[in-house]
């Protein structure tokens, strides 16, 4: 346990501890109001357990080996006791996995119950990141006076409902996600895990897709008929989004979020939230995939300076509320808010022959390519759970056929862009149901196209001429002096987002694919342009 220890603490980069001597107490039984008994674990120092703060992690994902090792003994080494738990139905806690619906009930019981115990040493933070985050939302405004602090990382407080967007399915994470966790608890599931991103693959392409759970886990999942079923506007998951709740949170909030992470617009409109409301919160947003070590590592170290100074009665050491890294530059910055003042929107148009110029283009025909489902525009990096997120080089989606690109000429300066980003697209398809998908790319001086974000939006009016806006992840970036800005334009990212079939038939039962002519309008009566907010003196 000690050569785990020295492990953790090198590659998690954290502080010495104060001690390596940790006990851990297995399987406390936790009573729920309607019978259900949850199990967690205690980790606490052999010596003085009892007299220090609790951090709490409630998780589907297990208590034992290297996910407790990893996440509890940190803490418990440097200044707290970690209880650990089991939410209901999952690892040995009884009642049913209904994904996220029970967290409010339970995690507010469970605060309760540890209120209780003997070894309590009078104050708790809550911490923990993606489901783990989302579990501290669906409780953080009714939390007992004991809490003195949240750290969600890589989360929001609706959890899943951006994938289901009515105008635009984002299918691979939900239906991934439901992969893994209906065979997590078997044997052999870390390496069914491991196999599972082929597998995940396989069935997306399946039709009709209410099959596709079967072909990825041999049987039906509830959860993936859900997603399949019930876009996010539906009562199916009105009892999951606490987006409500957020304004009514008055302890300290300390939000730790990824610019290539999948809840990363939710996570900064629950921040934005807290702030309007005068709540104490501060936002911190690195270059990370959901899963990147770096971000783990920053949840960690903020539990520790943020959340134990406040479980201690302290206040944590002074920093700016809002500290982004901005990438392209590589280096971190600290703002007032987010958005940060002084990065007005800046119109980027769509030029003949591939070109892209802050002057709207002059009269011509539009920009045409082929969509075709059954070979569908692949994803390349971007917004995943999977191994291949965050930042890659798209040169091979740029070859395809089914994909325009609009790039600047070598920048004269640096142009540095921190917001939201967005774009406006006069778009019309040979058919009524079609997707149009915008990627914000940076191509280097040896012609590498790298993306920067990018987001999707689904048509059902699309056989008629109009302007399309797409709402991009929100970024931090400053392209070179020399480099270009591109835009990508297609009609999709799959299996990122679901490939549109092109019939408007229910996604569960669709089995017909057709093909779809696509035209990109980029006139003066239809200017297309891609939205940045730009650094003001880099627009000088």
């Amino acid at each position: 346990m000690r050569l785990t220890s020295y492990l953790i603490q090198r590659t998690m980069r954290l502080p010495p501890p104060q001690t390596r001597d940790v006990v851990v107490e297995r399987d406390l039984r936790v009573p729920m109001p309607d019978g259900a008994v949850l199990l967690a674990d205690r980790w606490a120092p052999r010596s003085g357990g009892t007299a220090v703060p609790t951090a709490v992690y409630r998780t589907p994902y297990g208590r034992r080996g290297l996910f407790g090792s990893a996440l509890a003994r940190p803490l418990a080494e440097r200044g707290f006791q970690v209880l650990i738990q089991s939410v209901r139905g999952t690892f040995g806690s009884s009642g049913e996995f209904d994904p996220m619906r029970r967290e409010r009930e339970d995690g507010l019981a469970t605060l309760d119950w540890l209120a209780d115990q003997p070894w309590f040493g009078g104050t708790i933070v809550l911490t923990g990141l993606s489901y783990l985050g989302y579990v501290q939302w669906a409780v953080a405004d009714r939390v007992p006076s004991q809490v003195k602090a949240m750290v969600p990382q890589v989360t929001d407080s609706a959890l899943t409902l951006e994938f289901l967007r009515p105008d635009g399915l984002s299918l691979e994470t939900p239906f991934a996600w439901g992969v893994q966790v209906a065979g997590q608890e078997r044997r052999g599931a870390f390496l069914r895990q491991v196999r599972a991103a082929s597998t995940v693959q396989r069935a997306l392409r399946v039709l009709p897709l209410g099959q596709a759970d079967v072909t990825a886990i041999g049987r039906r999942s509830d959860y993936i008929q859900d997603i399949l079923a019930h876009d996010a506007d539906a009562p199916r998951w009105a009892g999951i989004d606490h987006r409500a709740r957020v304004a009514d949170v008055t302890v300290p909030v300390s939000s730790i979020g990824g610019w290539y992470d999948i809840f990363l617009p939710g996570q900064l409109r629950d921040y934005q939230i807290l702030h309007d409301a005068g709540r104490s919160a501060r936002l911190t947003v690195g270059p990370w995939t959901h899963t990147s070590p770096g971000g783990i590592q920053a949840a960690l170290a903020e539990t520790l300076s943020y959340g134990l100074a406040y479980a201690r009665g302290q206040e944590p050491p002074t920093r700016s509320p809002v500290r982004l890294y901005v990438m392209g530059a590589e280096e971190w910055r600290d703002f007032g808010a987010w958005p940060p003042p002084g990065y007005p929107p800046q119109r980027y148009y769509l030029q003949p022959n591939g070109a892209l110029a802050t002057e709207p283009a002059p009269e011509s025909p539009p920009d045409r390519y082929r969509y075709d489902p059954a070979d569908p525009t692949p994803a390349a990096g971007g917004v995943r759970m999977s191994g291949t997120a965050g930042r890659v080089d798209n040169a091979r989606l740029e070859a395809r056929s089914d994909v325009l690109t609009y790039t600047t000429p070598p920048l004269s300066q640096d142009t540095e862009i921190i917001g939201e980003v967005g774009a406006e697209i006069w778009f019309r398809s040979s058919l009524s149901y079609a997707d149009v998908f915008v990627r914000l790319c940076d191509v280097d001086t040896r012609g590498r196209s790298f993306n920067v974000c990018d987001g999707l939006v689904s048509l059902s009016v699309a056989g008629q001429l109009g302007p399309v806006s797409v709402r991009m992840w929100p970024t931090a970036y400053r392209f070179r002096q020399g480099h270009r800005i591109r835009i990508q334009v297609s009609s999709g990212a799959f299996p990122r987002y679901a490939r549109n079939t092109g019939t408007g038939e229910p996604r569960a039962t669709a089995t017909t694919l057709k093909v779809a002519e696509q035209e990109v309008y980029r006139d003066p009566g239809h200017p297309s342009a891609v939205i940045l907010p730009v650094k003001a003196e880099s627009m000088r």
